[in-house]
């Protein structure tokens, strides 16, 4: 019998929306968005649905709240270092956010040696790359191993994601020498502060993307989401090293936790056979996860909504913004 506390919200979970007058609609692996051109904003609306490997398999109790509770206190957190996209948070699915011309390269920045999808860093290392997105990694390194320093490893934004240095994004025109730069340094200061934050708070920030654009006024501004278990790795501080000299698994609070429970049901992208069933029973523990480290994360407790139509809820927050 599954005694979660998340149990009662299996059932109200938001798998989408489907919202008239507050926008043309984009969906995306979890966010529905609704663009007003008018206003030049958009309206990011967090849902509970989770992917992993580039397949929607079912939703999360109360991942869309906790992934916007988190990225909303990370936003705070950076805005010395970088304008950010936050106009408004109306509901605790949703944030209001400037329209920007985005920079079409997902930055990624690593500092170890991990991961499981065909961009990461330890399947390409596994498979005997060493250049890697202009980084020479070192011979002899391990699975889960911190890089002398972190890295970046940028990505395409093509419908299926492929690895780019710094040579391809200029010759592919995806931003100037000025520009990349610029990003490069940004990328940097908002992963330190990041890994700072965490560590005060007994975690520790592995990798994570990034999304920046330039807003009206030409300023890079940092958009989408910030450090959440959606966009970044986290591992548990106290754990960690023992783990890693015995040849297991970090401590994680993250969707990675999902990729590898999936892996350790037999699955394979290629074999829909080998797909296997996601219990109530899992979609629990991950939504507990979701909210344990946002709760280490802030130093906050997360408050257990009130039961009822997430969708009813969030439709009437957004009346200010219809029209």
């Amino acid at each position: 019998m599954n005694t979660s506390p998340l149990t009662p919200y299996l059932s109200t979970t938001l798998d989408s929306t489907h919202f008239e007058g507050i926008g043309e609609k984009y969906t995306g692996k979890v966010r529905d968005v609704y663009f007003q051109k008018e206003h030049q904003r958009r309206l990011l609306i967090a849902t509970d649905r989770q992917s992993a490997f580039d397949i929607n398999w079912t939703t999360i109790p109360l991942k869309g709240q906790v992934l916007t509770q988190i990225s909303a206190w990370w936003f705070e957190q950076i805005s010395d270092i970088m304008p950010t996209q936050v106009i408004a948070t109306p509901d605790p699915n949703v944030m209001v956010v400037k329209d920007l011309t985005m920079v079409p390269v997902e930055i990624v920045v690593r500092a170890y040696l991990t991961g499981s999808s065909k961009t990461s860093s330890w399947m390409n290392y596994k498979n005997g790359v060493r250049n890697y997105c202009g980084n020479t990694l070192p011979e002899g390194m391990v699975k889960n191993q911190k890089f002398d320093d972190i890295i970046l490893t940028p990505t395409t934004k093509s419908e299926d994601d492929e690895l780019i240095d710094k040579n391809g994004i200029l010759e592919q025109k995806l931003a100037t020498e000025e520009q990349w730069a610029d990003i490069e340094e940004k990328a940097f200061a908002l992963f330190r502060r990041g890994q700072e934050l965490a560590n005060t708070h007994g975690l520790i920030l592995v990798d994570t993307k990034y999304e920046m654009g330039y807003d009206a006024e030409g300023n890079l501004t940092i958009a989408d989401e910030v450090h959440t278990p959606d966009s970044s790795r986290y591992w548990i501080q106290e754990t960690y090293e023992e783990r890693f000299n015995q040849g297991e698994e970090p401590d994680s609070l993250d969707k990675e936790f999902f990729r590898l429970w999936l892996r350790e049901q037999g699955f394979e992208y290629e074999d829909k056979a080998t797909w296997p069933e996601i219990t109530d029973e899992v979609r629990c523990m991950l939504g507990e996860r979701y909210i344990d480290l946002y709760e280490r994360m802030t130093g906050q407790k997360f408050i257990l909504p009130e039961q009822g139509d997430t969708a009813a809820r969030i439709e009437k927050n957004l009346a200010d913004y219809r029209g």
